[in-house]
């Protein structure tokens, strides 16, 4: 069955879309949990990422400081850059090992990879399908600073440092517009899940 990739920009709806496939019965492997997962204390990654960027971005209590390291790649395309050749690989590892252990538990399981960066980092990989999660970025501008809280300049920037979003769009099989209420999102959601099994 099929490996579905599923992507979007910040604040675009997508983990709306994940969890409403998941209780439709789709594994669903979440990128972002493996980054946390292979830079947890004593893991090689973390090793590297302090030889690259100092023990100052590791907690006291031996975990990654998240804002430290940021901080230290924010706006800096050369450490980002170092950053992504450290992580990316051990998350691509990671994750084919959970899609191959989801499809060896169950032969006929929908797999869903939720993935921001894909347009950055897995484009070119062999998806069935590839949903983009799509709301106008002065839409999701506004569920930054109304629900999430965010100053509006720190929103703007958060916003402005991922890909544009007509280089989602153009590698998009399917699109689902997030920009209305969330029973639109949700229905939307649940005719793919049908079109992908036919249930």
């Amino acid at each position: 069955m099929p490996l579905i990739a599923l992507t979007g920009g910040i604040a675009s709806g997508k983990s709306t879309i994940a969890r409403r496939l998941a209780e439709h019965g789709a594994v669903v492997v979440d990128a972002d949990q493996i980054v946390r997962d292979v830079q947890a204390p004593g893991s090689p990654v973390l090793d590297a990422i302090a030889t690259a960027f100092g023990d100052d971005v590791i907690a006291s209590d031996g975990s990654l400081d998240r804002a430290a390291l940021g901080a230290r790649v924010f706006g800096d395309a050369e450490a980002l850059k170092r950053l992504n050749a450290i992580v990316h690989p051990a998350v691509r590892a990671e994750s084919a090992r959970r899609f191959t252990a989801a499809f060896a538990a169950d032969a006929d399981a929908v797999v869903v990879y939720d993935v921001p960066l894909l347009v950055e980092a897995r484009v070119d990989d062999p998806w069935d399908r590839i949903v983009v999660a799509h709301a106008p970025a002065d839409e999701r501008l506004r569920r930054l600073i109304e629900i999430r809280g965010m100053e509006p300049g720190a929103a703007q920037d958060r916003i402005d440092a991922q890909v544009p979003d007509h280089e989602r769009l153009e590698i998009a099989d399917i699109v689902i517009d997030t920009s209305g209420t969330l029973e639109e999102t949700v229905a939307q959601t649940d005719a793919i899940w049908k079109q992908l099994t036919g249930e």
